[in-house]
């Protein structure tokens, strides 16, 4: 390690720290080292605090990333929800409250139903961005989408059929869009309760998305599952305005 000797020392007077003895080296002067202290302190609490925002900033990509979300609807947020008539208010309170008390409300889940271009999914995925800001998981798929993850382990496949069901009933929160966009066949009505019946045991949150009314839901679903959809306080939340999407246009 190299030593520099000290070329010459003068008594100075800092305005912060009072008087000092100022060394001049082949470099230049030290200056105040109380200062240069303060410095180094402030520029190691900037540099661990920019590690923390990157470290932050990876974590909910990685969150975000296994989340789902289709891109169409990655600026989705509580923030940017439009809630200017009662009912938009009041579905806009709900997810807020929800998202506020999910680590206090385990396993309690949301119905949300009503017409097309409505903000159903707009509201579930501001939910979700919220538990992912807190570390928790969430899963955003159709229905479709989620029946065939486990068709598909049906044929030539490295995952099995418990691992694929594992799979969607481990996140904090799984959000099920499409829920009865089509009639469905019993097999997969039956996958789609073992689903929602595997998270209910593991006590696991989640959001139904369906364009049908709660009448027409409840029978494609089965009262069982909506039962444990709305045990332990879950809501339904009926969404009777008109589409947001036709309003644009």
């Amino acid at each position: 390690m190299a030593v520099f000797n000290v070329l010459e020392a003068v008594n100075r007077s800092c305005d912060k720290h009072g008087d000092f003895t100022d060394q001049r080296y082949r470099f230049g002067w030290t200056g105040c080292q109380a200062c240069m202290a303060e410095r180094r302190e402030a520029e190691d609490r900037e540099r661990i605090a920019q590690q923390q925002a990157d470290w932050e900033r990876a974590r909910l990509q990685n969150l975000f990333r296994r989340s789902a979300i289709p891109p169409r609807f990655e600026d989705r947020s509580l923030e940017n929800y439009s809630a200017d008539l009662p009912g938009q208010a009041k579905a806009l309170a709900i997810a807020k409250q929800y998202a506020a008390t999910f680590d206090e409300s385990e396993g309690v889940s949301l119905i949300f139903c009503g017409g097309v271009g409505s903000g159903k999914t707009h509201l579930s995925i501001g939910i979700a961005k919220e538990l992912m800001r807190g570390n928790r998981s969430a899963l955003f798929m159709s229905v479709m989408g989620a029946v065939r993850s486990v068709k598909e382990t049906w044929r030539n496949s490295d995952v099995s059929e418990r691992e694929a069901l594992q799979n969607l009933i481990d996140p904090d929160l799984l959000i099920l869009d499409e829920v009865g966009v089509q009639f469905g066949s019993d097999t997969e009505k039956l996958i789609l309760f073992e689903i929602i019946n595997g998270r209910y045991e593991n006590r696991r949150s989640t959001i139904v998305i369906s364009n049908l009314a709660i009448d027409a839901l409840t029978q494609y679903l089965g009262e069982r599952v909506v039962d444990r959809l709305r045990e332990g306080g879950g809501k339904l939340v009926v969404f009777d305005w008109p589409s947001f999407r036709r309003r644009a246009a």
